[in-house]
């Protein structure tokens, strides 16, 4: 059974930084693809970014050159460093692990366990 819990959340101006942290509980976290998604209010479910075993990291366009994905392998844990931060990345931001060391898709169906999400605002 996979664990993931978000943290670092919180509110911050346009132009600023967060850096948001999932703590995966597994033996290995290289075994699995690890993604990060949001939700904006009233919005579906937004992938964001993702990691394979591989170290192959990709972003959505929305967040290319502002957001980097990293992981402590010692931690077993995931990392998403956001800045230029924009009101429009306001959401509730979930970390997610696909039991598949490789991420062929960004569907969120794909991705069988979910933190509990942690809220960013920017306002």
């Amino acid at each position: 059974h996979v664990q993931l819990v978000e943290s670092g959340g919180g509110t911050v101006e346009p132009g600023g930084s967060l850096r948001l942290s999932c703590a995966v509980s597994v033996s290995s976290a290289n075994d699995y693809c690890l993604g990060w998604f949001r939700q904006a209010s009233g919005k579906e479910r937004e992938w964001v970014g993702s990691l394979d075993s591989d170290g192959r990291i990709n972003y959505a366009d929305s967040v290319k050159g502002r957001f980097t994905i990293s992981k402590d392998n010692v931690k077993t844990t995931i990392y998403l460093q956001m800045k230029s931060l924009k009101p429009e990345d306001t959401a509730l931001y979930y970390c997610a692990a696909a039991n598949t060391p490789f991420c062929p898709t960004v569907v969120p169906s794909f991705f069988g366990y979910w933190g509990q999400g942690t809220q960013v605002t920017v306002s």
